[in-house]
């Protein structure tokens, strides 16, 4: 209640004498005292009613409103009954010290007073009541699911916290199939650790929702921040100081702008229990630091390198993707380490799975264990090498000895063979579309199986994320890289540029000067392995126009079409472009 509103209450009769200008200042409370020293029962907030019986000399008055003051008070009510008046020195001592005073009536009990405030503050001192059980039971250490639970039984609030790549951590969003407001307690679809295109239930309304406040929260100038969707209103408010690509977002249902400060609180909650996870993922780093590490280096043995698997939860006959990302780009260039950066992405792109990511000189990376029969043959080779990557076995062929694995803790049943790079690109696109300032550029190995593999797939992920880099970002997957793609990449970017202009700027200048097709018809000509037919047919023009262009592009470019070595140079000078 404010000191305004206490004022216009006509049954009181209370009059201002002091602080005209705090009249919309709040109080929280009501004490009645008349102790000279107060200060040690007051609470900040509170509006003190005092009949002056502590008053014998004028000098106490500036000693009651200094211990007021500095308990943090409200505001004075002064009753007239012991004195008869108001002193002016209790006046003055209350200008002095910037604090309201109110002269009581003689006829007005302070006990009238405290019951026309306390109804209306009933409601306020449950509600904080509420907030305070619910910070209470984070502090000693209820996780975040118990946390939304007591958001709901206490606070009737829905919510849920989303990462920037669009999975849900932990609380439920509604399927936008339902139509059912947020801040309600109907039904909802509940999507709880639901990841945008990965496994079951792909395209489903909760995960539409969770993509659009994922980006929301991407783009938003400030937090917190509205949004409205099919599915109800939410407001988003930001947990702790993580960049935002790599951040959470509490989504609370209904708009709570005009109550910003409960928001706040439950997002702090939200944050201390990331601070607690992120002790233990310290940990998982560090382990898989000294794995990628061991095996890059070549000098540990395999039943080292075996054990250091094992320490990081992959037995010797799970199979397992290797996982490479880079963060580029102004808003990476701003971080003091982007290659932190970069693992702190991968691994929320790779949630609801917890997944330690390593930082390395080259980048961040991260060993995604796969479900039982990912891999074919003993070692997860199928090329035959001790250290070469094994590749996707067909549909139910187990890896040996790993059947019945059981399902994992850290996220449920664990991926199947192509889900790592299904997850990776849709929250890829999530980032690109928040953040088009920042580039996360990954690469995915095959699939593999034991420590003689890991080696070979550490090079593999590396080999498809300067693909991936060489392409702008994005997600590249090891059956991209075995192609001329990768030899591209590996060349300098001012040599393809130099190659490709010497190559075909000819025919480009005939095209703009003559508007004819002769670069799409090469095109489509090598695209059908120098068919006449194929390609007029793909054109649809005669033949014997496909002779004609073809022939102009040989004089333009002096090359002979005819023969392998020609055609082979110009199929990578329009890769290059």
């Amino acid at each position: 209640m404010r000191i305004r509103d206490l004022l216009a209450v006509e049954e009181l009769r209370l009059t201002l004498l002091a602080g005209e200008e705090h009249l919309d200042r709040s109080f929280t409370g009501v004490q009645i005292t008349d102790l000279p020293d107060p200060g040690r029962y007051l609470s900040p907030g509170e509006l003190v009613l005092s009949g002056l019986m502590w008053r014998t000399r004028p000098e106490d008055s500036e000693r009651f409103v200094r211990r007021l003051v500095e308990a943090g008070v409200a505001a004075l009510g002064a009753g007239r009954a012991w004195l008869g008046a108001v002193p002016d020195d209790l006046v003055r001592a209350c200008r002095e010290y910037d604090l309201p005073l109110m002269e009581v009536p003689v006829e007005v009990s302070f006990r009238t007073v405290a019951e026309t405030i306390t109804p209306r503050h009933a409601e306020l001192r449950d509600a904080l009541g509420r907030h305070r059980r619910i910070v209470a039971a984070v502090a000693e250490g209820a996780g975040l699911e118990e946390l939304f639970a007591l958001m709901d039984a206490e606070l009737r609030m829905t919510g849920a916290v989303v990462s920037a790549t669009g999975a849900v951590i932990a609380g439920t969003l509604p399927d936008t199939n339902t139509n059912t407001n947020t801040n309600t307690d109907a039904g909802t679809a509940a999507v709880p650790g639901a990841r945008i295109g990965a496994g079951a239930g792909r395209g489903s309304g909760g995960e539409a929702v969770a993509a659009r406040l994922a980006r929301e929260f991407l783009t938003a100038p400030r937090l917190p921040h509205v949004v409205r969707t099919p599915a109800g209103t939410f407001t988003l408010f930001g947990v702790g100081r993580e960049h935002r690509a790599a951040g959470w977002a509490l989504a609370c249902g209904g708009d709570l702008i005009a109550e910003t400060d409960l928001g706040f609180e439950l997002a702090a909650c939200v944050a201390l229990e990331r601070g607690r996870m992120e002790e233990g993922r310290r940990v998982e780093r560090r382990l898989a630091g000294q794995l990628v590490a061991l095996a890059a280096s070549g000098a540990g043995d395999q039943a080292e390198l075996g054990a250091a698997l094992r320490t990081c939860g992959i037995g010797p006959a799970e199979p397992y993707r290797v996982v490479s990302a880079t963060v580029t780009g102004p808003g990476a260039a701003r971080e003091a380490d982007p290659a932190a950066l970069g693992g702190r992405i991968l691994e929320e792109l790779l949630r609801p799975r917890a997944t330690a990511a390593a930082v390395t000189p080259d980048g961040a990376l991260a060993l995604v264990p796969l479900a039982a029969g990912a891999v074919s043959g003993p070692g997860g080779s199928s090329r035959g090498t001790a250290s070469g990557p094994g590749r996707t076995a067909p549909a139910g062929q187990a890896a040996a000895g790993a059947a019945g694995s059981p399902d994992r803790a850290d996220g449920g049943r664990p991926w199947t063979a192509d889900e790592p790079a299904g997850a990776l690109r849709a929250g890829t696109e999530v980032l690109a579309a928040g953040l088009p300032g920042l580039r996360v550029s990954i690469g995915v190995s095959a699939a593999l199986t034991g420590s003689p593999a890991l080696r070979g797939g550490l090079e593999e992920a590396g080999h498809a994320r300067r693909l991936a880099e060489a392409r702008g970002g994005g997600v590249v997957t090891s059956d991209e890289i075995y192609t001329h793609a990768l030899l591209l990449a590996t060349v300098p970017g001012d040599v393809r540029r130099s190659f490709t202009e010497r190559t075909l700027d000819p025919i480009l200048d005939y095209d703009r000067r003559h508007r004819s097709e002769l670069l799409r018809t090469l095109e489509v000509f090598l695209d059908c392995a120098g068919s006449w037919n194929a390609c007029a047919e793909r054109l649809h023009v005669h033949v014997n126009t496909v002779r004609y262009r073809i022939r102009r592009v040989e004089e333009l470019t002096g090359r002979d079409l005819s023969t392998m070595t020609d055609r082979v140079d110009l199929f990578l000078a329009l890769r290059a472009s």
